[in-house]
């Protein structure tokens, strides 16, 4: 599979629940999460139910305008609770796959699956309009410093 994409926008938050802050730049570090990020900090909603795929979180900038678009929902890029917003990469078809952004090598785990929580947290109902595209679940197989404009490809492209 020959892709290429942008990474647009990098969010943390230090616990779950905090507002998602953007960040110019982001510590990625192997096989535990985005430094100063919730879900390394074992502070985020799900941490008492550990997932090593929840070290970083993608999501398509492609679906925030297929919400505006098909169903009049905006979703701003620090609202979605993913870390890395994204422009032309593949995710549903990266389960399985490795692949770079900036200095780091992620392998994609599972698809996110959309939850209550966030339409409770941000009071509109994104469950039923995120089902199939609500992003990437991904493990850092090599940590590094990502930024925005970094470009997304295949490992070893």
């Amino acid at each position: 599979m020959t892709w290429s994409g942008t990474l647009l926008h990098i969010h943390i938050a230090p616990r779950g629940g905090a507002p998602m802050e953007a960040l110019p730049e982001a510590r990625l570090l192997e096989g535990q999460g985005i430094e100063g990020d919730r879900y390394l900090l074992g502070t985020g909603t799900y941490s008492p139910k550990p997932q090593r795929e929840r070290q970083v979180t993608l999501i398509e900038v492609e679906t925030l305008e297929a919400l505006a678009r098909d169903h009049a929902l905006e979703l701003a890029p620090h609202e979605h609770r993913r870390n890395l917003t994204v422009r032309g990469v593949p995710l549903n078809h990266l389960v399985g796959q490795r692949f770079r952004v900036g200095e780091a090598v992620l392998e994609g785990i599972r698809l996110n699956v959309p939850c209550q929580y966030l339409d409770d947290l941000l009071g509109r109902r994104l469950f039923k309009p995120l089902t199939n595209r609500s992003g990437l679940n991904c493990i850092i197989l090599r940590g590094g410093v990502i930024r925005p404009g970094d470009v997304l490809a295949p490992d070893g492209v």
